[in-house]
Formats: C-alpha cells, sequence, structure tokens
C-alpha cells in the first residue's frame, strides 16, 4: 500500500477531469486524476468526437447535393467505410496514449484504477492487478465521473444486449435495420447518422422528437428524418423486447405492434456514475446524483456544504447541464475557486462571478447536429413564461434571408429569440436549418452579456451572410 499527497485529486479523467488538474496546476498547486478506463472520457472516444464524425460526411454530401453546380460534381454515395477509419481516428482508435501524455506534460500525475473516496481528502485507487494504492488531497477531492446510459425497465431489454451511445458511437458495421428507443439528442442525432449511412431505422419517440427545444425544431427535425425514409412514431412505447436466436430484436410497443430489427438503440437518459466511488465513506448515497452548490461543492440534504467543505463535484454527475463544454466550463470555475481557497484569496461567487457557473441556469448553449442543425441558447419561451417572465417572442424565417439563398438552394429554417420585455434583453434564441451551429456563438454572447436591444440595434450584419437574419429579428420586434 502506497502513500501520495496532492493538493488536489479529481476521480474521473474525462474532459471535465482533466480541465480541472489543469486549472489547479496552473494556479499552482498540484493535482494527481484517478481514471478506471481511458483519459479524455466519454467525449473522447463514445460521443462527442466519434458522433460528429459519424454525422459530418453525410452532412457535407446533403450540402454539395444543395448547391448547383456543386451537385453535378457529387457522382456516388457516401462511402461508409471511410466514414468509419475517419470516425476510428477521431476516437483515436480508443487508445488514450496520446491524452495520458498530455497529463504528464502539464505536471498532473495520473493513477489508473477505480477510484474510491475512503473518508475525509482521501481516495482509494484499486488498479487492475489487485493492488491498491491510498492518496490523500491537501485541499480538494473533485468527482468528474460522469454519467452512463441509463437502461429503462423494460421487459428482456437487458437480456437483449441493446445498444447504447457507446455502441453506436463505437459501431464497426452499419446494420440494416436500426430501431432507436427513444427521441432525445442522442436519439436523433444517432437515427440522422445511421440513415445516413444506409440503416432502415424506426424511431420509437414515446415523448416526442427533441421534446425539450421549441417545438418547431423537433417538428422539422421529424419532417427531415421521415423525408430521409426514417420511420418517426410519436408516441410509441415499447414494453418488451426480445432477441431472437438468429440474432434479430423483436419490440413490442403498448399498442401490440411490433418492430424486427437487427440492433437496437436506447437513448432516453444518462445516470450518474457514482455507485462505486465511496460515496457512502461520507455520508452520501451511491449511485445518486451529486447536488452542489454554485462553486460546485457537493452539498448535503439542508443545501449547505460542510464546514469544511473539501468535497466538489464537476460536469454530469452533479445533473446541472449534461453537456461536455458546460462540463468544462464548471471544471474551470470550480478548478479556480479551489485555488483561491487554498490561498486564502476572494471567492468571487456573485452571479456571473469568475468562481460560479452562472450560465449553467440562464446561458447554456446547444448544437443537435441532425438534418436540419439545431442550435440554441438560453431559454425556450415556454420555459421562459415557465421563469415567470413577460416575453415576447420574435419568429423569422431564416430561408428568407439573402445569405440563406446563397448557401443552398432551396434553403429552409427558422430562427426565433425569446425577449424579457422588462430589461429589454434577449434571454433565449433557437436556429433551425443547415449548417447553422456556428451562427450560434453570436446569441450566446448577446444572452449571457445581457445586450440591450437598443445596443444590439448596432451590431450590422455583414451582407450577404445568414447572420443578416438578426436585423430581420430585430426589425420585426421594433415594429
Amino acid at each position: 500500500m502506497g502513500e501520495n499527497v496532492y493538493d488536489v485529486i479529481v476521480i474521473g479523467a474525462g474532459p471535465v477531469g482533466e480541465n480541472v488538474a489543469d486549472r489547479v496546476v496552473q494556479g499552482g498547486l498540484s493535482a494527481a486524476v484517478v481514471e478506471r478506463e481511458l483519459v479524455g472520457g466519454e467525449c473522447s472516444y463514445w460521443a462527442c468526437m466519434p458522433t460528429k464524425a459519424l454525422l459530418r460526411s453525410t452532412a457535407a454530401l446533403r450540402a454539395a447535393r444543395q448547391v448547383p453546380g456543386a451537385r453535378e460534381a457529387v457522382s456516388g454515395d457516401v462511402d461508409v467505410a471511410a466514414v468509419l477509419r475517419r470516425r476510428d481516428s477521431f476516437a483515436s482508435q480508443w487508445k488514450d496514449d496520446g491524452q495520458a501524455s498530455w497529463l504528464s506534460s502539464a505536471g498532473i500525475a495520473l493513477y489508473r484504477g477505480q477510484g474510491r473516496i475512503s473518508g475525509e481528502r482521501a481516495v482509494e485507487v484499486a488498479a487492475e492487478d489487485g493492488t491498491t494504492t491510498t492518496l490523500t488531497a491537501r485541499h480538494a477531492v473533485v468527482v468528474a465521473t460522469g454519467t452512463a446510459a441509463l437502461l429503462p425497465d423494460i421487459d428482456g431489454l437487458r437480456e437483449a444486449a441493446p445498444w447504447s451511445s457507446r455502441e453506436a458511437a463505437a459501431a464497426r458495421e452499419v446494420p440494416g435495420r436500426l430501431a432507436v428507443i427513444g427521441g432525445g439528442v442522442v436519439a436523433s442525432e444517432m437515427a440522422t447518422a445511421f440513415a445516413g449511412l444506409g440503416s432502415s431505422v424506426t424511431v420509437l419517440a414515446r415523448d416526442g422528437v427533441l421534446p425539450l427545444a421549441e417545438p418547431f425544431a423537433g417538428e422539422r427535425v421529424t419532417v427531415a428524418l421521415r423525408e430521409a425514409g426514417v420511420d418517426v412514431r410519436l408516441g410509441a412505447e415499447a414494453v418488451s423486447v426480445k432477441r431472437a436466436g438468429d440474432g434479430s430484436v423483436h419490440i413490442t410497443l403498448a399498442t401490440g405492434e411490433n418492430v424486427e430489427a437487427d440492433e437496437v438503440l436506447v437513448a432516453v437518459g444518462r445516470t450518474p456514475n457514482t455507485q462505486d466511488i465511496g460515496l457512502g465513506s461520507v455520508g452520501l448515497t451511491p449511485g445518486s446524483w451529486l447536488a452542489v452548490d454554485d462553486t460546485l461543492r457537493v452539498v448535503g440534504e439542508a443545501g449547505e456544504p460542510p464546514a469544511d467543505g473539501w468535497l466538489y463535484a464537476a460536469g454530469d454527475v452533479n445533473r446541472r447541464v449534461l453537456l461536455t463544454h458546460q462540463g468544462k466550463y464548471q471544471a474551470r470555475a470550480v478548478g479556480d475557486a479551489i485555488v483561491a481557497r487554498a490561498k486564502g484569496e476572494a471567492v468571487h461567487d456573485e452571479p456571473w462571478g469568475r468562481h460560479v457557473a452562472t450560465a449553467d441556469e440562464r446561458a447554456v448553449p446547444q448544437v443537435v447536429f441532425t438534418e436540419p442543425e439545431i442550435a440554441s441558447v438560453g431559454l425556450t419561451a415556454a420555459a421562459a413564461e415557465a421563469a415567470g417572465l413577460r416575453i415576447r417572442v420574435v419568429d423569422h424565417d431564416l430561408g428568407a434571408v439573402a445569405g440563406s439563398a446563397l448557401h443552398a438552394e432551396g434553403y429552409q429554417g427558422h430562427a426565433r429569440m425569446v425577449v424579457d420585455e422588462d430589461r429589454k434583453v434577449i434571454v433565449g434564441f433557437t436556429l433551425v436549418g443547415p449548417d447553422v451551429a456556428e451562427l450560434l456563438h453570436a446569441a450566446t454572447i448577446a444572452v449571457v452579456g445581457e445586450v440591450p436591444l437598443d445596443r444590439l440595434w448596432h451590431a450590422v450584419p455583414a451582407f450577404p451572410t445568414v447572420s443578416e437574419v438578426w436585423l430581420r429579428l430585430l426589425e420585426s420586434y421594433g415594429r
């Protein structure tokens, strides 16, 4: 049994854990990270990077076919083998040598194995060879273990060996028939990806397609999926699943209908990776989400951190926002907060302060890489009303902008801004259309900066770009 002391110990070496450790080291403290799988985490190998690689080739092909002159140069269909090879490269062949090397170059110690909190500021690391190493933190332990795919309680589902997002992202072959249980982001993106790669896809969307987005977003994606040949069944609920001896999957719906596929992807939510990290040793419930204060310190049932406040949680595991970029944002805040507390410096925990993650509540940007793309930030109209804001909703046809007509033949899209009428600032913005992802950051800045509309009027969009929609929205608002 070894003994090693660091200022900060991070359990989980995904993008969140890596960023916490990096901020801590940049602040002059020492840090160690513990990882039971691959350094780089879910995003690098089974989520953000490989899934977008699966989507990009068919999106580029679609873009070319929508521009006369370019479409005539397209003589074939997508090369599936080439797409999978490119996906493999973005997943680093599921090897983490490069990211582990980066940790070392950044001065961060890496311990491979299962990390478990064993007491106050103590973490035990159980390695695959059976050895155990005890780590001690002078200042803080940060849980950044992320989430895993949730497997719902559907009769026979577990025994049928379904795909989760991991198996979909790392698929070695494209199934002839793919059934997708769920209608959220992962379900919609993977339905788009595999349909584009040649699968016959059926989506069983009990709660609709993209139910948390503005309604028009889900409606347009539903139409596009159906136009791509996807069988989208809104309101369909799977009640039993069985894998037959020939490998096919048979799904029975609540209506008594049956769906047959070669593989079934389950994408209905996430569950925290906290079952086996020693939460019981500090009075917390194994398998639970970790509630935190605004500086990401873990809090108890009363909503307050313990007096010594040494335990933090960042990223998916705290359930604030389950997005990689927001987790990395939290990591920057928590890393800097730990450094400030360790050095006895002021902690800026006021809204929008350096050591808090205010944007988690007010300005979360997200892109759904379906066709069309969905780009949004802040509150939907429904969420703003539920928050008690007095709002005005302004919509515009994105396809009516000159830049859109140049971008693609028959461009179809939609833009919406949600205005807080009491403060005259934008609190929500949604774009739907081809290639709108890169337009999002302007809206994010407007929401985070709470830019008054009368000042935003002076932000002149270049002509002819799709961004001219900003002018059209502001003109509509001023009428």
